[in-house]
C-alpha cells in the first residue's frame, strides 16, 4: 500500500507533462504549476481537515464527517510510552485492514489529482492566484463530502449500494462536470476558435501517459484493499483490478485511434495518448467489478465516447483547453454506469439481472454531477466577483508563464 500510494502521488507530475505538453509555450510552467501545486496544497488541507471530513465518522445523514480526525487526530495512540497504530477497517466484516496512517496519505494521493484534473480545462487564461483558492474550497466542499458519500460505510451512497471501485463519481466526473462549470465564468481563451494553438511538446504529453498509466495500477489494484467484497486485498482482487487496468486502456486508445483515422484521415499520437487516458478513466469505477472481456468493452466504449465527448467540443464551442470535460467528465460518467451493467465480481450488474444495481449507479451519477455542479457555481461565482478567476487580455497574450511567474520555461 506504501508503494501503491506513491505511484498514485507520482500521477500527479505524470498529469504536470500529460497537460503541459498540451499547451502553447508561454503557458507551460503555468500549467504544471496547476498540478505541483494541488500538491502542496492539498497535502496540507487533507492532513489538517480533508481526511477527517472524507473518512471520520459521519456527522449526520451519510453526507460529511465530523472533525473527530482533524490534524489526523486519533491515528496513533500510547500506552506505556509504546505507540499503538489505529488500523482503517471500512467494512467490520471485512479482514485486511491496514494501518490507518497508510490509508489516510494513500487517498490524499487521490484528492490531490481530483482537482488537478480540472486544471487541464482552465489551462492558459486563469489567475494563479485564484486557481490556489478554488483548489482549496473545491477540495473542502466538493470532493471531501462526495469521498464521504461512496467510500465511507456510512455514507448514503454506500449504504445504497453505488459501486465506485476507484473513483468514477468521486474523481473523474466531479472533477470533469466542475471544469464544465468553472468555464461559464471563465470564458474562451483570447483567439479560440479561430486562432492555432497547437500543442508545444507533444513527447512531453506523451511522457505524461506513460506516467499516467503506471501511477493508475496503484490508482486502481491499490483500492482492492478497503470496502464490500475487497478482503482479499494484495490478491486475487488487486491482480484483477491490475488486468482490468491494463486492458481497457489498451482497447480505448486503439478505439480512439481507429475512430480519429476514418474520422480525420490519419491516426494522432496524441489521439492515442488520449485514448489511453480514456480508457484508464472508464474502467476505474469498475476495476475489481469487471471481469477482463468487460474490460475490453469498456475499453472500446470509453474510446468511442470520449472521443465524441472531445468533437463536441468544437460543435459546441465550449474551450475545454485540455478536455478535461471530454475526457473526465464524459469517461468517468460512462465508467460509472456501465458498472452497473458489467458487475460479476463482488456485486452484479444488468448483464446479471440485476436492475436495481443498474438504477443505483443512475442515482449515483446523478447526485455526484448536481453536487459538483451547484457548490462548483457558487465557488466560480464568489471568486469570479471578489478577486476575480482570469487574468487581463495583455497578460494572457504575453503567456502566463511570465506573467503568473516571472519565468520561462525555455532559455
Amino acid at each position: 500500500m506504501l508503494v501503491s500510494a506513491a505511484m498514485v502521488l507520482f500521477m500527479t507530475p505524470g498529469l504536470a507533462l500529460f497537460y503541459g505538453g498540451m499547451v502553447r509555450q508561454k503557458n507551460v510552467l503555468s500549467t504544471m504549476m496547476h498540478s505541483l501545486v494541488a500538491m502542496g496544497i492539498v497535502g496540507v488541507q487533507w492532513a489538517i481537515i480533508g481526511y477527517s471530513l472524507a473518512f471520520g465518522p459521519d456527522m449526520g445523514h451519510g453526507l460529511v464527517g465530523d472533525f473527530s480526525k482533524a490534524l489526523l487526530n486519533g491515528l496513533i495512540t500510547f500506552k506505556d510510552g509504546n505507540a499503538i497504530y489505529a488500523l482503517f477497517q471500512n467494512v467490520p466484516t471485512e479482514p485486511g485492514a491496514i494501518p490507518e496512517y497508510v490509508f489516510a496519505m494513500y487517498q490524499a494521493m487521490f484528492a490531490i489529482i481530483t482537482v488537478a484534473l480540472i486544471s487541464g480545462a482552465l489551462a492558459e487564461r486563469i489567475k494563479f492566484s485564484a486557481y490556489c483558492l478554488f483548489v482549496l474550497l473545491w477540495t473542502t466542499l466538493v470532493y471531501d463530502p462526495l469521498a464521504h458519500w461512496v467510500w465511507m460505510s456510512d455514507g448514503w451512497l454506500f449504504k445504497m449500494g453505488a459501486l465506485d471501485f476507484a473513483g468514477g463519481t468521486v474523481v473523474h466526473l466531479s472533477s470533469g462536470i466542475s471544469a464544465l462549470v468553472v468555464l461559464f465564468f471563465l470564458g474562451k481563451r483570447h483567439g479560440f476558435p479561430n486562432e492555432r494553438m497547437a500543442p508545444h511538446s507533444l513527447p512531453l504529453t506523451l511522457l505524461g501517459v506513460g506516467l499516467l498509466w503506471f501511477g493508475w495500477f496503484g490508482f486502481n489494484a491499490g483500492s482492492a484493499i478497503v470496502g464490500a467484497g475487497c478482503s482479499d486485498a494484495a490478491g486475487g482482487l488487486a491482480g484483477l483490478a491490475f488486468m482490468t487496468t491494463t486492458i481497457a486502456p489498451a482497447a480505448a486508445g486503439l478505439t480512439w485511434m481507429i475512430a480519429e483515422w476514418i474520422h480525420a484521415g490519419k491516426p494522432s499520437a496524441l489521439g492515442f495518448g488520449s485514448g489511453v487516458v480514456a480508457g484508464l478513466v472508464v474502467i476505474t469505477p469498475a476495476a475489481g467489478f469487471v471481469q477482463p472481456g468487460a474490460a475490453l468493452l469498456m475499453g472500446v466504449a470509453g474510446g468511442l465516447v470520449c472521443y465524441g465527448g472531445v468533437l463536441l467540443k468544437a460543435k459546441l464551442k465550449y474551450d475545454d483547453s485540455l478536455d478535461a470535460f471530454g475526457v473526465h467528465g464524459v469517461g468517468g460518467t460512462t465508467g460509472a454506469i456501465l458498472t452497473g451493467v458489467f458487475a460479476t465480481v463482488g456485486a452484479t450488474g444488468l448483464t446479471s439481472g440485476n436492475m436495481k444495481q443498474f438504477v443505483t449507479q443512475l442515482v449515483a451519477v446523478g447526485a455526484a454531477a448536481v453536487y459538483a455542479v451547484v457548490v462548483t457555481l457558487v465557488i466560480a461565482f464568489v471568486l469570479h466577483k471578489t478577486i476575480g478567476l482570469r487574468v487581463e487580455k495583455e497578460e494572457e497574450i504575453m503567456g502566463l508563464d511570465q506573467t503568473q511567474h516571472s519565468e520561462t520555461a525555455y532559455n
